[in-house]
C-alpha cells in the first residue's frame, strides 16, 4: 500500500500540477477560451491510461513482467534526473509550451495545439505510473492508489491557493529519491521475473535467491518502510540545513 499512495502521490501531483499552471496562464493571458481543449485532453489522457493499465494487468507471464518492468526501471530513473535539473524552472517552461500552442492565428489549430500539449503532457504521468503500478500488485495497492490520489489533488489545491509557501523544488527531490530506490527493488523484481522464466544461467538459484527482494518477499516489504524513513531523514535534514541557511543569510543582510 505504502509504495502505490506514493507513487500514485507523486504522479498525481505532477500531473495536478501541470494542469493548474496551463489554466493558471490561459486565464492570465485571456485564452479561456481553450479550456475546453485543456478538459478534453485530460479525458483522453485519464482513458489511454486506464487502459495501458488494464492490458498490463492482463500480462502475467513472468517475460513481459521482467521487460516492463526494466522499461519503468529506465524511465523513472532518467525523467525523475530530468525533473531534479528543470524542476525550478518547470512553471516557466510549460507557459513557454503553452504560449507557443495558444498563439497560434487559427483557433482551430490554438485548440488542437493546447488538446494535444495537454494530452502528451498528462497521459506521460499516466503512463509512467501504469508500469510502476504493475510492480506493486500488493494487497491494499488501492486504497494506496486512492489516499495518494486524494493527497495529490489536496496538494495541488494547496500550490494553486499557497503556492509560495510550498517548497516544489524539495517535493520532487525527495519523492524523486523514493522513486530511484523504488527502481533499485524493481530491477530486483525484473531479474527474478526473468529467472522465473528460464532466460538466466543457473535460474532456479537466481530466482531462489531473489525472492526475498520482490514486493511480496520479506525484505521487499521492509524495504518499502526503510525507503520512506530515509527519505524522511533526508528530507529533515535538508530542511534544517535550508533554515540555517536562511537564518544566515537574514543575518548577514542585518548586519
Amino acid at each position: 500500500m505504502l509504495n502505490a499512495l506514493i507513487i500514485i502521490f507523486r504522479e498525481g501531483f505532477e500531473a495536478f500540477l501541470t494542469v493548474a499552471i496551463i489554466f493558471a496562464y490561459l486565464r492570465k493571458t485571456g485564452r479561456d477560451w481553450l479550456r475546453p481543449a485543456v478538459y478534453w485532453g485530460i479525458a483522453v489522457s485519464i482513458a489511454a491510461s486506464f487502459g495501458l493499465g488494464y492490458l498490463l494487468r492482463s500480462v502475467n507471464q513472468p517475460l513481459w513482467e521482467g521487460v516492463l518492468g526494466l522499461v519503468a526501471a529506465l524511465l523513472v530513473a532518467t525523467f525523475v534526473i530530468h525533473v531534479w535539473r528543470t524542476a525550478p524552472r518547470i512553471k516557466r517552461n510549460l507557459e513557454q509550451h503553452v504560449e507557443q500552442q495558444a498563439s497560434n492565428q487559427s483557433r482551430a489549430l490554438a485548440v488542437l495545439g493546447i488538446f494535444g500539449f495537454t494530452v502528451l503532457m498528462v497521459t506521460r504521468e499516466g503512463m509512467e505510473t501504469a508500469l510502476m503500478m504493475i510492480q506493486v500488485a500488493q494487497r491494499d495497492f488501492i486504497a494506496g492508489s486512492l489516499i495518494g490520489i486524494v493527497a495529490a489533488a489536496a496538494m495541488s489545491w494547496a500550490w494553486a491557493h499557497y503556492g509560495h509557501r510550498i517548497n516544489i523544488r524539495r517535493f520532487f527531490q525527495v519523492t524523486g529519491l523514493f522513486l530511484l530506490l523504488f527502481t533499485i527493488q524493481i530491477v530486483f523484481y525484473s531479474i527474478h521475473e526473468f529467472s522465473e522464466a528460464g532466460l538466466l544461467p543457473n535460474s532456479e538459484a537466481i530466482h531462489n535467491a531473489t525472492e526475498i527482494y520482490s514486493p511480496q518477499g520479506l525484505y521487499g516489504k521492509w524495504f518499502s518502510v526503510g525507503m520512506v524513513a530515509f527519505c524522511a531523514a533526508w528530507l529533515m535534514g535538508v530542511s534544517l540545513v535550508d533554515r540555517f541557511r536562511n537564518h544566515h543569510h537574514v543575518a548577514v543582510k542585518v548586519r
